[in-house]
């Protein structure tokens, strides 16, 4: 076996464990700062003060305006907060949409930042951003975009709705089915990849039958760590660019639109690298493509584009845009083939493969 590679660790501290996001204050001190700004969505905005006040001293307030797929306009408004405030940090309390406004904050001014989750994202343990603007989603890695510390509490996720617990953790699970064929993959992003996934596959239908079993969600926020993991330190490919294409331009919801795009994605890919994508095959059972798409139908997922409110003259363009500059794949990419593949995504068909 050939085992030359390259794997960079991350520096990030992980904090786990059941009620660990009351040491958020300590943190803050811990990483050498004075003011954190509190940084959530409107929906978690009261959450998000309840924090902020526990913070005592240590906060510089609240920011409740994070909205999906970290719009440029939304990300220069919460930038003149920090600076109103004079916050040295900020703590960003949520899922992916919080997540990544305190990562844009951090890539322009390197803000130190604290997360602490409550879906299974996994974007706040890669340095990765993707911001929306002109009806484009781009990305961007950099070093200053990765979250200085991350406190998982599972106790944070009892109340996530069962609907956003599947999507979230099928959007998490598409990182390490990508990372398992990325380009620069290595042994050890591989055994994480398998093991996010192996979490995954036994916590969300325990979630599905005991939505307040604080174990189960431990799991799952456990293989949200994992997933995440792998996508800060390998790149992605075919299935992450139809997602930020669907995504920036037409504003499709983030982990839905993850959902139900990886059984596709990941089939369409199993024909040019069947051996690496054996570990899906094997622990969803049957085909690669057929096995995720069967978990997400039994775990009550969403399966159609078009009931995400995307119309089939849409596909047209999804295809010309995700085919324009593509990632590297290790299946070639034309647009016929992905207009194909969006057509089956659109209707939700099972994929034969």
């Amino acid at each position: 076996m050939n085992r030359d590679f390259v794997y960079s660790g991350s520096p990030a501290h992980i904090i786990f464990g059941e009620g660990k996001s009351a040491l958020a204050g300590e943190w803050v001190e811990k990483i050498g700062c004075k003011k954190a700004l509190v940084l959530s969505t409107s929906q978690q905005q009261a959450d998000a003060e309840v924090l902020a006040k526990r913070l005592g001293p240590l906060s510089a307030g609240v920011f409740a305006g994070a909205v999906m797929h970290t719009p440029v306009d939304v990300t220069e408004k919460a930038m003149e907060v920090v600076a109103r405030t004079g916050a040295d940090c900020v703590v960003s309390l949520g899922g992916g949409s919080t997540t990544g406004l305190g990562k844009a904050i951090a890539y322009r001014i390197d803000l130190p930042q604290i997360v602490i989750p409550t879906t299974y994202a996994g974007s706040e343990v890669t340095p990765i951003l993707g911001q929306t603007e002109g009806g484009r989603k781009t990305t961007v890695r950099h070093p200053s975009i990765l979250p200085e510390v991350v406190i998982y509490d599972p106790a944070l996720t009892l109340g996530l709705p069962l609907g956003m617990s599947i999507n979230s953790g099928l959007n998490a699970m598409a990182h390490a089915v990508e990372a398992l064929y990325a380009q620069d993959r290595n042994p050890i992003s591989t055994l994480m990849a398998v093991e996010g996934l192996h979490a995954f596959k036994t916590s969300l239908p325990k979630i599905a039958e005991s939505p307040r079993n604080i174990g189960v969600r431990a799991d799952a926020i456990y293989g949200a760590w994992l997933c995440g993991a792998v996508l800060g330190t390998v790149g992605m490919a075919l299935h992450h660019k139809i997602c930020h294409t669907l995504g920036g331009t037409f504003d499709t919801p983030h982990a839905e639109t993850h959902a139900i795009m990886l059984p596709h994605t990941a089939g369409y890919n199993a024909t040019a690298v069947p051996e690496l994508l054996a570990p899906v095959a094997e622990i969803f059972g049957g085909s690669v493509g057929g096995g995720l798409w069967d978990f997400a139908k039994e775990a009550g997922a969403p399966l159609a584009l078009k009931d995400l409110g995307l119309s089939e003259p849409d596909l047209d363009r999804a295809a010309e845009i995700a085919t324009e500059n593509p990632y590297w794949n290790p299946r070639p990419v034309d647009r016929r083939s992905i207009r194909d593949l969006l057509q089956d995504a659109w209707e939700g068909n099972r994929p034969a493969r």
